[in-house]
Parts: structure tokens; sequence; C-alpha cells
């Protein structure tokens, strides 16, 4: 599988009217490589006019068929306008759409959801996004070993990033076995590592022990890069997300321009993308050793911060708001 040796950048944003129109722009002007949704951008899209009429069309239909309906004619549409760049460049030109998040300990029954929307969207450039549980990780097997592309999400530590990889890596040895497809064309992965969660929870407390704000999600998304490249599968990359500032303290650019590195992907916000590229040319971000990153944590732990705790909290709430913007989507279409 051919390498990139650049960041690629994705936007983290899905709306019916954006995409016939800055979408477009955005991947003609070569600014974007692909796209991401998740439950929260589908629930604030759909409150616009431009639903309504297939909204109209679906009367009768439960509120989930009616989401399906509305979410899948989106991320075809996106599919089809980012096809070239898949087509030119296959680790690239992806949209993701997630399976229902209230499946999420239920691999069975995510499997079926995500081969079920897959082959529903009819298009190779899907990835099928899947919480990175203990029932995501027996899905994610299940998905490559099928030959679809998968988007682990919600990953916050090493233990999930191993569950990935390791997932990932049972599903092309067994795809190898069964598939006459040539290695390039296989599906890929990306392992969603969320980045500003950690410094919104912790960054209080890390600065009165004279650790500077916004530095916490950095240092962990760099070593959470270091563990899935030591895998060496050259079909799946570290994506970096939840790489949106909130307030004025940071500039919008920050976690991408603190996380260009080789080979990634970062999604983000419309913000945060047209900041970036404003720079202009942008140099490879410093990448700290795992000595450096270990000595960084062990100044974490010293103010407090119990990096472990952290983590499964974060992953704990990012499973809850994501059921709870699937919700109020299914309520909102009642």
């Amino acid at each position: 599988m051919q390498e990139s040796a650049l960041l690629s950048l994705w936007c983290d944003f899905i709306e019916r009217d954006f995409l016939e129109n800055d979408f477009i722009k955005m991947i003609e002007g070569d600014l974007i490589e692909g796209a991401t949704s998740n439950p929260a951008i589908f629930q604030q899209a759909f409150l616009s006019e431009s639903y309504q009429a297939q909204k109209d069309s679906l009367k009768g239909k439960s509120p989930k068929e009616i989401y399906e309906a509305l979410a899948k004619t989106d991320i075809q549409r996106a599919a089809e306008l980012l096809k070239p760049l898949y087509d030119a460049n296959p680790n690239d030109g992806y949209i993701s759409i997630e399976v229902d998040p209230n499946l999420c300990e239920d691999a069975k029954a995510t499997i079926e959801e995500g081969v079920r929307l897959f082959n529903d969207i009819g298009y190779p450039n899907v990835m099928i996004k899947i919480p990175a549980t203990k029932a995501g990780f027996g899905a994610m097997e299940e998905l490559i070993a099928q030959g679809i592309s998968v988007n682990a999400t919600l990953v916050f530590n090493k233990e999930q990033v191993v569950g990935c990889m390791e997932s990932f890596k049972k599903g092309y040895e067994r795809l190898k076995q069964t598939s006459k497809k040539e290695l390039k064309d296989f599906p890929r992965a990306v392992v969603s590592i969320f980045v500003s969660r950690f410094d919104r929870k912790c960054d209080s407390i890390l600065q009165e022990k004279g650790i500077p704000n916004a530095t916490l999600g950095i240092k962990n998304a760099q070593y959470l890069y270091h563990i899935l490249n030591s895998y060496s599968l050259s079909g799946v990359r570290a994506l970096f997300a939840s790489t949106g500032v909130k307030g004025e303290d940071l500039e919008p650019e920050y976690y991408i321009k603190e996380l260009y590195h080789p080979y990634a992907v970062n999604t983000a916000p419309l913000t945060a993308l047209n900041a970036f590229m404003e720079l202009g040319d942008v140099e490879e971000a410093y990448l700290p050793d795992m000595d450096e990153l270990e000595e960084f944590f062990a100044n974490v732990k010293e103010a407090g911060v119990d990096l472990n705790k952290v983590s499964k909290e974060l992953l704990e709430q990012g499973l809850e708001d994501f059921k709870v913007a699937f919700g109020k989507i299914l309520a909102s279409l009642e």
C-alpha cells in the first residue's frame, strides 16, 4: 500500500447545502482529502430546511428509517464527490458514517448494521465508524475481513489503540486467505485519537502545577501515534480527531499545526481548516520520542492527574454524548 508522506486533512462536517457548495470548492482547491460525520453533526444538519422535502417523502417510516435515509443520501453524495481522490490514492477520499452508538456493546449487531450500511450506500470509499470498545474490536476485525474500511472512533488510550490494531491485524490476515485482491486494493482503516477533550478536562488542574495549557491532548496523541505506527500496518493510519478549539485562548488551527505528522490524518471543523489554510507552507511538527513523552506523563501524574482514569471517563462521556445526540435525532423525526 502506498504511503503518503504528508498529513491528510479531512473535514469534520457534513450538511446537504454545504456538500453542494463549499465542500466541492474545498475538494477542487485541494484543501481536503476526505470527510467524517457523527451523530452530533447529523443532529445539527437535519435541522436545515434542505432536508424537509425528503422528510416529507418518508412519512410513515420509523424515526431510525428516516434517519438512515437522510444520512445515506448525504453520505452517498459525499462519497461521489470524494471518489476521484480515492481513485487516485486509496488512502484518502473517504467519508465515514457511524453505526448506531447504542450498539457499542453488541458486536453482532454492530457487524450487521455496519455491513448493511456499507452495502446500502454502495460506494467503496465509505468507512464504517465503530467505537473502540471491547465489542467494537470484534466488529472491526470482521468488517476488515469482509473488505470494508473502518474508522475506529473515541480512542483515548494505549489499551484502545492496541485493541484496534490487533483487530485490524487479524482482519487483514483473514482477508489475505480469502481474497484474490491485491494488497493495494485492501480496505483501509483509521484510528480516531481524540485530542482536545483531555485539555478541556484537565488544563485547570495541570496549570496550577506549571504544566502549560493544551499540551496533554497533544502529548497523548503523539504517544498513541508512536504505538500505532509500531505495528507497521500500512493500511492503517492515526486520525487526530476532536481538534477544534473552544474559546479564544488558542488559535483555531492549533491542534492541526501541533500534530502535523507524516502518514496521519487530521479531521477538523471548518474554522480550524480555514485558519490552517491561511498559514501557507507548514513545517512538520516536532515529534517527541517515547522517553520524552514518558517523562511528561510522569509530571502529569505528579500533578495529580490519573491519565488512565481520565481516558476511561472521556470514553464513557463520548459514548454517552453520541447516544444522546442520536436519541435527539430520532425524537426530532417522530
